[in-house]
This record gives C-alpha cells, structure tokens and sequence, in this order.
C-alpha cells in the first residue's frame, strides 16, 4: 500500500492489462465517497480503444501519456441521469444551472480523489489531467456527452512504467488558517516560496525561459491571462450549450 506522502503523478506506463474486473472494484468501492443528496452526480467514461483515445488527445494537448496509458477514465458531472429519473417518477426537475454544475462537480471530483487514493492502494500509476476543462467540447463530441453532463477530470490509468521525483508542496503554514483567513505578508511569501523558488529544476526553468523569477513562468508562460480569458469564454459557452447556463 503506498503512502499519500510518496504520491507520484505517473505518465510512463507498462504494457501489463488493467483489467477490467479490478477497474470496476476500485469505480465502485469509490462510489462510497461523500455526495450531495445522496445522488451521486457524476459518470464516468472509460477509453481503451486506440482510435478513442487518439480522438481525445487533441483536448489535452496531444499530452503523449493519453495515446499511451491502458486506460483513460474521463469523470463528468452529470445531472442528466438525475434528471431522468425524476422525470421518469412524476417529478420535474429543475438542474439546469449554474449552481447544479458546481454541485455535479463536486460530487464529480470527490468522486475522482477517492478513486485515486484506492488506485493507489493496488499500485497502479496514474495522471490527473487538468487540461480537461480547457477545451471541453471536444471531449463532449468524442464521448457524445448530453446535455446536462459536463466533463470535469481525466485520469490516464495504468501500471508504472517509472519512479519519478517527488514533486515538492508547500508547508502546512502556508495554507492553513487558525479561525481566520490571514492575508500574507512580503515576508510570508518570502519563508512559504524560499524552498520551492530555491530547488535546482526551478532554477534552471527560469534560466531557460530566461526569466527572472518563479512567478513569472506561471503568469507569462504557462497559465496566462490570454490564455485564461480565452479558456473562460469558451467554458462558459460550453456551460450554455450543455443546457447549466
């Protein structure tokens, strides 16, 4: 069984099966994770075939680990099962907003870190891909997803094929707040980032982006406003077209 402190994100995976059989253990044992209302708001696709798997790679940026993984499990948000049921025993029902997607959400990625942590318990490796509500839509036309049914997490699943590094965290200080949020200080800022601007891979990140700090390589590179404007806008149309907004 491994330890939560030794997690690592796998993205090199062994030609060994994950069978099916011990996939839908682990899909329901995490079925027993926490739930609004008891319903369960969320679904789960499962991708194995090559040409599906090479369908969905263009969402997530033709990240090499999605054609590659055994296995890639797409988690959706879904009040469209819910909404039939209701339908379906003389009640009407009324999810089609904003709030019922952030709830499917939830549900949704409780859902997910629950099958992580059981994954993890019989030694399969996997990758959590946040590019999934980048470009949804495509993932929506490849899985033909209703309405009502929103994609929110990507796992590429399979037996490791690597040990890689710990990545490093923050310290507990940093993020935890006795009675009330405390805003942070220079100072603050300076002991909780000291250790991760400090290690040698960062440092050399910098160097070859040639920037000056840390920060800069997630605001000017990786995760920009551009880039996050753009991304919002067509979530939200997404949101629209999948009947939430």
């Amino acid at each position: 069984m491994k330890n939560l402190a030794t997690r690592r994100t796998i993205r090199q995976y062994s030609h060994r099966e994950v069978s099916q059989e011990l996939l839908n253990r682990l899909m329901s044992e995490a079925s027993r994770t926490q739930t609004m209302g008891n319903l369960q708001l969320y679904s789960v696709v499962v991708t194995r075939s090559a040409e599906k798997k090479k369908q969905l790679a263009p969402a997530h940026f033709n990240q090499p680990m999605v054609t590659q993984a055994p296995v890639v499990l797409t988690i959706c948000a879904d009040f469209n099962r819910t909404s039939e049921w209701a339908r379906n025993r003389k009640a009407e029902p009324g999810y089609d907003n904003f709030l019922s997607f952030i709830n499917a959400s939830i549900d949704a990625l409780l859902y997910t870190q629950t099958l992580c942590n059981l994954m993890d318990e019989e030694g399969l490796g996997y990758c959590y891909l946040g590019t999934t509500v980048y470009m949804p839509q495509m993932i929506i036309d490849v899985l033909e997803l209703p309405k009502l049914v929103m994609p929110v997490a990507t796992l590429t699943v399979g037996w490791p094929a690597e040990e890689p590094p710990l990545s490093d965290r923050l310290s507990l200080e940093s993020f935890v707040h006795q009675e009330t949020y405390q805003n942070y200080t220079p100072q603050a800022i300076d002991a909780y980032y000291q250790y991760k601007e400090g290690l040698e891979e960062n440092r050399h990140f910098c160097e070859v982006n040639q920037k000056e700090t840390l920060a800069q390589i997630f605001t000017d590179i990786r995760y920009t406003k551009k880039d996050n404007e753009a991304m919002s806008a067509g979530l939200l149309e997404v949101l629209k077209h999948q009947g939430f907004l």
